[in-house]
This record gives structure tokens, C-alpha cells and sequence, in this order.
């Protein structure tokens, strides 16, 4: 049986009774041509099944269809769903993806650089790992659109996508308060850290608006489930009264949740806990696993994925775009 023969751009201007310059523009968005010229042009090319070439493609458009992405923190559980979620929207786009795990260090940052440009990329999606410490632009550096997802970018004229901390804050303390809550703590990280004061402004204004006050003083500390522990012993020894604790993070709440069940303090009976980052969402199925603690998603994917939208679109208004957050309720919070 004889090979079926790949139909041509040639084929498709034959059909549509036009030049091959024609066809061509038509195809890739170009040139000044009437909507019913090109009309045809696009029914011929879809009654041949015609398939352009990519490379082709790319060179007729002054583009590579390339889009990279640029990080320090590939390895990191929360960089990961913001990465993955931009590499799916630009493949679902047609753009191909090149991954450069820089280490942000001047010599790796420079060398990821000059390599990037000596590719013809037509995008840069830049991410990172949190707000707690702010990325170097690199905008500059390039001469395509460049977008930041989960960072802080030291120009604030870049374009940001983050998480909406204040948003998550104040999502946190209406919760509480609709599950009838009246004498919420908050216990978070450093007083010098962006996302847990931005969270903790949030809660603040979730208490405002109910008519409440927050329950004895905010305690500062790390990230991670020991402080949670320490926190939570700190309160029990202070004999704060207390019926819920909005926790900076899911660590946290997951150290708190331990003290105060070994003190004999029901969970959410007794006191309700919220946390932040989705943890049991990142590292289990929820699909078949039930929830355990109520946490506050703070939409990595939808970072990731806006991110590289805008840099497909080249819509790149300066400034931060903050990511709505989303509550997923579990058994810490049940009435």
C-alpha cells in the first residue's frame, strides 16, 4: 500500500485558489487579507487535514514558540504545582518548554541568561518559592515578556502573580466566625515575614467586621509544626482562653493540633484549628482520603498557570496580581 502522501502549504493555496504567500499569511495570523479570503484559506486547510510544520511555522512568525521557565527551587514541594501548571498551559498553547533550575546565583543566574537569549525564546515565566525573601528581576535582561509566579520581584514594576495573603487571612477568620467561633488566636511566623503579617491583617479585618477581638497577642516564630508545638504549650500555660487558632500554615496547625490534644482540648470541640498551603491536598489524593484539617489553598496552580498566560498574551500590566485562595473544610473546624 502506498504511504499516504503529507498534504503541503502548495495543496492547501491550490484549494483556496490563492498564492502560497497567501496561504501562508493567513495561516499563521499575518498579513492584510479579507475575512472571506481567509475564511477559505482555513476551510481548505481543514478539508486536507493539513498540518503545518512547527519550525517552519516559527521561522514565518519571527518566532520560536518557545516559552522558559526560569527557578531556583525546582525541587521545592510548593515551586513544584506552580511549574506544572505553567508548563500545561504553554504546551495546551502550542509553545514548547525549557526548564532552567538557575540557583539564582549571580554566575548561574548570568549563564542561565545567555543561553536563554541564544535560544530566540519568546517568553520567560519566572518562579519562585514564597514572598518571604524578593527575586532579582531579570526583566531587563531579556527582550520578550517576562512574568513572575509565586515571588516578589525587587522591581515593582514587574509582573507578579502571588498569593492574595490578606485575602487568606480574612477567609480564615470568617470562617471561624460562621462556625460560631468567638475567641480565635493566631499563631504565625516572624514578625518580619510578608505573607504571616499580610495573613494576620486579613484575619485582623475578618474580627473587625464580626465585632470581635483577637484573643490575647499574636505569637511570632517559624514556619514549621515545633513552633506550632511551643506556641501552643506557651498558650496552655498562659491559660489563654481560647476556642479556635487561625495557624500561619498547616505545619503549624499540625504542632498546635498535638498539644492540645495530649492537654485533653478537643478537636474542633473544644477548639477549632484553620491552617494555610492545602498540605494534605499537595502530598495526598483528596479525591479518596478524607480531609482532616481545614486549610486555606493558596492557588499555586492558578499562579503558575496566569503567569504564563500573560506571557503568551504578552499582557503584562506592572505590579502584583494577587490569586484568589480557597477553603477546603475539614473535621479541625466541623460543628
Amino acid at each position: 500500500m502506498a504511504a499516504k502522501k503529507n498534504v503541503t502549504l502548495s495543496d492547501v493555496a491550490a484549494v483556496a485558489g490563492v498564492s502560497l504567500s497567501t496561504a501562508s499569511k493567513a495561516l499563521n495570523g499575518g498579513g492584510r487579507i479579507s475575512a472571506e479570503t481567509r475564511a477559505r484559506i482555513e476551510e481548505a486547510a481543514r478539508r486536507l487535514d493539513f498540518r503545518p510544520n512547527a519550525l517552519a511555522q516559527s521561522f514565518a512568525l519571527g518566532r520560536s514558540r518557545t516559552v522558559a521557565i526560569l527557578t531556583d527551587r525546582a525541587e521545592s514541594t510548593f515551586a513544584r504545582p506552580v511549574i506544572i501548571a505553567a508548563a500545561t498551559y504553554l504546551g495546551s498553547h502550542e509553545q514548547a518548554v525549557l526548564l532552567y533550575d538557575a540557583r539564582m546565583g549571580r554566575h548561574d543566574i548570568a549563564e542561565s541568561i545567555r543561553q536563554l537569549n541564544a535560544r530566540r525564546i519568546d517568553g520567560v515565566v519566572v518562579i519562585g518559592d514564597g514572598l518571604s525573601h524578593r527575586t532579582r528581576s531579570v526583566t531587563s535582561e531579556f527582550a520578550v515578556p517576562v512574568s513572575y509566579a509565586f515571588t516578589l520581584s525587587d522591581d515593582p514594576t514587574d509582573t507578579m502573580f502571588v498569593p492574595d495573603n490578606v485575602g487568606i487571612g480574612r477567609l480564615a477568620g470568617e470562617h471561624l466566625v460562621d462556625r460560631g467561633r468567638r475567641r480565635i488566636a493566631c499563631i504565625t511566623a516572624g514578625s518580619d515575614d510578608i505573607a504571616a503579617l499580610l495573613r494576620l491583617d486579613g484575619l485582623r479585618e475578618a474580627l473587625d467586621a464580626a465585632g470581635l477581638e483577637q484573643a490575647g497577642e499574636t505569637l511570632h516564630g517559624t514556619w514549621v509544626e515545633q513552633w506550632g508545638r511551643e506556641a501552643a504549650e506557651r498558650m496552655l500555660a498562659e491559660g489563654r482562653d481560647i476556642d479556635a487558632v487561625f495557624c500561619g500554615n498547616d505545619h503549624i496547625a499540625r504542632g498546635v493540633e498535638d498539644v492540645l490534644t495530649r492537654a485533653g482540648r478537643r478537636v474542633p470541640e473544644d477548639v477549632a484549628l484553620v491552617g494555610v498551603d492545602n498540605w494534605e491536598g499537595l502530598i495526598v489524593d483528596q479525591s479518596t482520603a478524607a480531609r482532616h484539617l481545614t486549610t486555606i489553598d493558596v492557588g499555586l496552580a492558578g499562579m503558575g498557570e496566569a503567569a504564563a498566560a500573560h506571557v503568551v498574551a504578552g499582557d503584562l500590566a506592572p505590579g502584583q496580581r494577587r490569586q484568589r485562595p480557597t477553603l477546603f473544610v475539614g473535621r479541625s473546624t466541623a460543628s
